[in-house]
């Protein structure tokens, strides 16, 4: 296998001397309708590895990404908690053979930090890529949630573009009595 950035040989998708200088996080953070989201990277810093979910080694590179950001941050946020924390990804759902942010959230899982699988569901499964921020106002996800009520947690996604998807997930778990203390995403693309 060769390494998807720089195509040097490499037994994983992303060679250690990519994870080390391309790929290293560079968090940034947004607020959206009350909800604190955090990005490791710009999202035209690392679009060719986020739209690698449309392909067959998908999965490889989304693994290697959850070990360079998802996993060490859980790691180093639950150093200060005594309580569990529960992990909620934004639409689980499976393409390709596998869930994109099911593989971050997964990576996340600790003794104080449950993930939460295929508990946040859109059932509008419409594409919002490339398309505009009217059209998505008009074609809401239509989440259904199946989790746990009366409890902390952290949401979950890929990328965030406008921030409709995680404040239409924010508000719906506000009705089940859940505190999402912020989201996390590997890409913010504004």
């Amino acid at each position: 296998m060769r390494c998807l950035s720089c195509y040097q040989l490499s037994l994983v998708a992303i060679c250690k001397k990519c994870k080390n200088t391309i790929l290293k996080p560079s968090i940034s953070k947004r607020e959206i309708g009350g909800l604190e989201v955090y990005s490791f990277y710009k999202y035209q810093n690392i679009s060719d590895f986020i739209t690698s979910k449309y392909s067959v080694v998908g999965h490889r590179v989304y693994k290697e990404l959850a070990k360079i950001t998802t996993k060490p941050f859980i790691g180093k946020f639950i150093e200060n908690i005594d309580n569990p924390i529960y992990i909620i990804g934004i639409d689980e759902h499976i393409s390709y053979g596998y869930s994109n942010v099911a593989i971050l959230t997964h990576s996340m899982k600790t003794k104080l930090s449950i993930p939460l699988h295929n508990a946040l569901i859109a059932q509008n499964r419409v594409s919002y890529a490339g398309k505009s921020l009217d059209f998505r106002l008009e074609n809401s996800r239509d989440f259904r949630y199946s989790g746990k009520s009366d409890i902390e947690a952290i949401l979950v996604d890929d990328t965030i573009t406008t921030g409709i998807t995680l404040q239409e997930a924010y508000i719906l778990l506000k009705r089940y009595n859940v505190d999402v203390i912020f989201a996390l995403t590997l890409a913010d693309a504004r």
